[in-house]
């Protein structure tokens, strides 16, 4: 647990903010925003199924991934074998998050997940959780990318409903991006159509 004089905050407000993030009740909303990782360090603590599904977005933003867990997907250890992440064939210790800009606790123990967890909260560290969402100091929101356009939705909790309207705003995004098609499509037919002048 963590010890609530370590964290800053006075007065009403900020103590209030402070006391809901520590406790299991109910929570503000999670602040969205988008990282720039490029050249910073993440670590990922587990090799799974969780961590092959955020690691190639990490890569794609030009994170630094560390990987530490001993034993890694197939795709995982392809992409260490290729030199595009670190891997660190071994169990989680005190210390791998050094340096580390954001973190994933994404083992299959939560007990490890935790301690990760505690880590990078003592060093400030955001993290996020992967088998309790509640319990880390960041999520990763369902992303929808569209072209140059990139967006993430948070479900309240419910990864299934963020997942859900991810895919409402990209068939949006689709939607409107036909009309236009067909929008300039009918301009330019309209536009031979009329003769020149003489």
């Amino acid at each position: 647990m963590i010890d609530k004089s370590d964290v800053p905050g006075d007065g009403p407000v900020l103590g209030a903010a402070r006391d809901a993030r520590l406790s299991d009740g109910p929570r503000p909303p999670r602040y969205l925003a988008g990282l720039d990782l490029a050249g910073r360090r993440v670590v990922v603590v587990g090799g799974g199924t969780v961590a092959a599904r955020r690691i190639p977005a990490l890569l794609e933003a030009g994170a630094l991934v560390r990987l530490v867990c001993p034993q890694a997907s197939v795709v995982l250890v392809r992409l260490a074998e290729d030199g595009v992440l670190e891997w660190t064939v071994r169990a989680y210790r005190a210390g791998d998050l050094d340096g580390a800009w954001y973190v994933l606790a994404v083992t299959n123990v939560p007990a490890v997940n935790q301690e990760v967890a505690e880590a990078a909260e003592a060093a400030r560290t955001f993290c996020v959780r992967g088998d309790r969402a509640t319990a880390g100091s960041a999520v990763t929101p369902a992303l929808g990318v569209r072209g140059e356009v990139r967006f993430g939705v948070l479900g309240g909790g419910d990864p299934r409903r963020a997942a859900a309207a991810r895919d409402v705003l990209l068939g949006a995004l689709q939607d409107s991006e036909n009309r236009e098609r067909q929008s300039d499509e009918a301009g330019g037919q309209q536009r031979n159509s009329i003769p020149p002048e003489p």
